[in-house]
C-alpha cells in the first residue's frame, strides 16, 4: 500500500516538473520575438539553446510517460497532455533559428521534427494537409526555359492554396488570443479548445516550413556543388551533428515510429540513459559504488550487509588472536562489570 502511494507521488511530482519544464521553454520561444535584437546575437543564440535543452528533456520525460499511442483518438488524450503534442514542432521551429550549425544539419533535424509533429497529428485525425511543392521541385534555378502550362497551373493552385491558408491562419491566431485572454480562469472545455487550437496553428506552420526546407535544401546542395573544389580545410574538427530528440519509447518503438526515419540517429530513453553512464553522468548500477558508506543513502538491505560484514570481521581477528580487538573485548567486559546497567539515566537517584 505504501509502495503504490509512493510510485503515485513520484509520478504527480514527474508530471508537475514536466509541466514547469515546458511552460518555462514555451515563455523562452514566445519571448524570442521580442528581444529587440538580430537572430544570431549572442543573447538570442543563448535563449534559442537553453528552450531546446529544456524541450529536449520534456521530450524525453514524455516518452518515459508513454503519453501517446497511434491506436488511440485524440478524445483520449487527457486536456493537459495535448500540450506536449507541441514538442517536435517547437523544436523543429528552434533549430531552424540556430546559427552556429551547419545548415544542412539544421535543416535535416528539423524537418524531422516537423514530419515527426505532422505524422503524430495525423493519427490523431488534427491533419490532413499536405506539403507544398516547392517551386524548384517543378523548374529548376538553372534552367532558362520558359515553364509550360502545367507547371503554371501548378503554381497557380500552389498560390490559391497558400491564400486559403494564409486566411485560416488569420483566423485561428485570433481566436487563439481570445482563448489566451480568459485561460487563467478557463475550465476545462476552453482549456482544451485553446490546446487544440494552438496545435492547428502549428499544423500550418509545419507544412509552410517544411516547403521552405525542402526549397532550401535544393540550394544548399546547389551551393555545395559550387563551391566543394575551393573550400579550404577547417582548421579544427567540425562539432557533431544534431540529432532529433522525438517521442519514442524504446528501441523497437524508435524503429517502427520513427517519423518515418528508423535510419536516422534518434536516441530513446535507454539510449540516453546509457549514454549518460558511459559519459560518467549518471551512476552505473551494475558497479558498486566505492563511496563510503553513508546512512542517509542507505537502504535496509545495505545496513544488514554492513554490520554482517563487521560481524564477520570481528570473528575473524578474534580467531587470528588479533592483540588490538582481544584488548578492546577486554576493555568492554571490564566496562560492564564496572558499570551496572541503568546507571546512566538514574536522574541523581540512589
Amino acid at each position: 500500500m505504501a509502495s503504490n502511494e509512493s510510485s503515485t507521488g513520484n509520478s504527480e511530482s514527474d508530471l508537475q516538473t514536466l509541466a514547469s519544464m515546458f511552460q518555462e521553454g514555451l515563455d523562452l520561444y514566445n519571448n524570442l520575438g521580442k528581444i529587440d535584437e538580430p537572430t544570431n546575437s549572442p543573447l538570442v543564440q543563448s535563449n534559442i539553446k537553453k528552450a531546446i535543452h529544456i524541450f529536449e528533456n520534456a521530450t524525453r520525460l514524455v516518452s518515459l510517460a508513454g503519453m501517446f499511442s497511434s491506436n488511440e483518438s485524440v478524445d483520449e488524450i487527457a486536456t493537459e497532455d495535448l500540450q506536449y503534442m507541441l514538442l517536435p514542432a517547437l523544436l523543429g521551429a528552434l533549430c531552424l533559428k540556430l546559427t552556429s550549425r551547419d545548415r544542412n544539419d539544421i535543416t535535416q533535424v528539423s524537418e524531422v521534427y516537423y514530419k515527426d509533429f505532422l505524422q503524430r497529428c495525423s493519427d490523431y485525425g488534427l491533419h490532413e494537409l499536405k506539403q507544398d511543392e516547392p517551386a524548384m521541385k517543378n523548374l529548376s534555378l538553372c534552367d532558362s526555359k520558359v515553364p509550360d502550362a502545367d507547371t503554371i497551373k501548378t503554381f497557380v493552385i500552389t498560390r490559391a492554396q497558400k491564400i486559403q491558408r494564409f486566411k485560416e491562419q488569420k483566423e485561428l491566431k485570433s481566436k487563439l488570443e481570445d482563448l489566451k485572454k480568459n485561460l487563467a480562469n478557463a475550465d476545462e472545455d476552453s482549456k482544451r479548445e485553446y490546446f487544440l487550437t494552438m496545435i492547428k496553428l502549428f499544423i500550418f506552420e509545419a507544412v509552410d516550413e517544411l516547403s521552405c526546407i525542402e526549397a532550401e535544401k535544393q540550394i544548399l546542395e546547389i551551393r555545395a556543388n559550387m563551391v566543394k573544389e575551393d573550400q579550404p580545410k577547417p582548421k579544427r574538427p567540425p562539432p557533431p551533428p544534431l540529432k532529433p530528440v522525438i517521442i519514442t519509447r524504446d528501441s523497437v518503438q524508435k524503429a517502427v515510429f520513427g517519423a518515418g526515419y528508423p535510419s536516422l540517429p534518434v536516441m530513446s530513453v535507454q539510449e540516453f540513459y546509457e549514454k549518460r553512464v558511459a559519459d560518467g553522468i549518471f551512476p552505473d548500477p551494475s558497479v558498486a559504488s566505492e563511496k563510503p558508506f553513508c546512512l542517509q543513502n542507505a537502504t535496509p538491505d545495505d545496513i544488514a550487509l554492513r554490520d554482517e560484514h563487521e560481524a564477520a570481521e570481528a570473528e575473524k581477528k578474534v580467531e587470528q588472536d588479533d592483540e588490538d580487538e582481544l584488548a578492546r573485548l577486554r576493555r568492554r567486559d571490564e566496562f560492564k562489570d564496572e558499570h551496572r546497567r541503568g546507571w546512566g539515566n538514574r536522574m541523581n537517584r540512589s
